[in-house]
């Protein structure tokens, strides 16, 4: 099985993506150990590791990786970059077509978990679960905090003059995100009543880096040439604009884990 659609267009940008992807915080890989409870040797399964922006961080746990990623090219990329660590197993494979030699202790998946089938990803990931093991869905959500940059309001009119709005009139407050995943997860008969953490860190783009940024997400890159060239060069004029020229980007990521039942 191989991915199609819009999670299909991440292989298209293996190097940029690895070059502008942000990573994520070390205390969500302390908080993910001591939630799931976690060891040195722990048994990890990850879903759709990219190139690396996770896998670092569990690596850096000294846990035991199998990551899977069926990108052949992001697949490259994540071998070229951690392909040496004694404690790394990439896999070209679909979380759905994979088969573990052995129950894992954990099973996550950093912005990567929308891109299953929620009717049988709980399940599935369940099942390669040993007793007790957990699982964690990391999602990752642009926000605005109180003190954000408005850069982020004011550019959703060049998205609606190329016909990219999405309605929504840009980034919301971090504390109006809802997990995403912790009701499919209290509702499932696999799993435990989640745990949650939240993590917010703001990161500064000149222009270049953040056009590169925007060029590694699906929507942008499904759009037509047109569209993506008036749009980048609008960003591009107002960030060189700007007294400083640069914009910063808040990112929140959700960290989601329950245990299996």
């Amino acid at each position: 099985m191989r991915l199609s659609g819009l999670a299909a267009t991440f292989d298209t940008m293996a190097e940029g993506y690895d070059a502008a992807r942000p990573g994520y915080p070390d205390a969500l890989f302390a908080d993910l150990a001591g939630i799931a409870g976690l060891g040195p040797g722990s048994r990890v399964l990850e879903i759709g590791a990219g190139t690396g922006q996770a896998t670092r961080g569990l690596l850096a746990r000294g846990w035991r990786v199998r990551a899977l990623e069926p990108g052949p090219a992001l697949a490259a990329v994540l071998r070229r970059n951690l392909g040496d660590h004694p404690a790394l197993e990439v896999v070209e494979a679909t979380f759905e077509e994979d088969e573990p030699d052995e129950p894992v202790d954990l099973v996550v998946a950093a912005t990567a978990w929308h891109w299953l089938d929620p009717a049988t990803a709980y399940g599935r990931a369940a099942t390669l679960l040993r007793p007790g093991g957990s699982l964690a869905v990391i999602a990752t959500e642009h926000v605005l905090p109180a003190d954000g940059d408005l850069f982020f309001r004011d550019v959703e009119e060049l998205y609606d003059e190329v016909g990219l709005g999405d309605g929504k009139g840009g980034p919301q407050p971090p504390d109006s995100i809802e997990p995403p995943q912790q009701e499919a997860l209290r509702s499932s008969t696999s799993f435990d009543e989640p745990v949650v953490r939240r993590y917010v860190q703001g990161v500064d783009y000149t222009a270049d880096a953040y056009v590169a940024v925007l060029e590694t997400y699906s929507g942008h890159i499904a759009a037509s040439p047109e569209q993506r060239e008036r749009l980048f060069a609008g960003i591009r004029q107002r960030i060189a604009a700007r007294p400083e020229g640069l914009v910063r980007k808040h990112y929140l990521n959700l960290l989601q884990v329950a245990r299996r039942r």
